[in-house]
């Protein structure tokens, strides 16, 4: 039942291991011996596990769905139509993950600038050195007494 997108795996583990230069096992290895090494290598490598979890969980759902339609008759049943559902969520959640490893892939992704260096420029001018907000409870002006006719009030 598969729609031919079980070979985006393929292409994307081939996409990694050119990427760094590795297997996929190694570069597994690598984070794991060191993950604060290189961030991006453990992003990519965690995203690719959950994306390949996520494909595991996409076939099963499509085996249990197309069990339950061989055995239906010419309607389908509540439960087959849970099942369905449920290849559809599958799919979400693998298209998702897929989604995440190749915006990790792509250095030029949009959102992977350096937000601060694009900031910076409109702080570096006459920036102010407060808060823009106050951030404490505005103090009460010390009153005198006002005269009133007789005597003070």
């Amino acid at each position: 039942m598969s729609d031919g997108t079980e070979d985006v795996v393929g292409v994307l583990t081939e996409q990694i291991e050119a990427r760094f230069s590795m297997t996929m096992d190694e570069l597994k290895a690598a984070v794991a011996a060191a993950p604060a090494a290189n961030r991006e290598a453990t992003d990519i490598v965690k995203w690719h596990g959950l994306f390949v979890e996520s494909q595991a969980a996409l076939v099963r759902a499509e085996d249990a769905l197309l069990a339950a339609l061989e055995t239906q008759p010419s309607e389908v049943d509540d439960p087959t139509m849970d099942l369905a559902q449920r290849v559809n969520a599958a799919v979400g959640a693998r298209d998702g993950r897929a989604m995440v490893v190749r915006w990790l892939l792509d250095p030029a992704a949009p959102g992977k600038q350096d937000l601060t260096t694009q900031r910076l420029p409109r702080f570096s001018h006459g920036a102010r050195k407060g808060p823009a907000v106050q951030t404490s409870a505005p103090t009460r002006p010390a009153t005198t007494p006002t005269p009133v006719r007789g005597g003070l009030r």
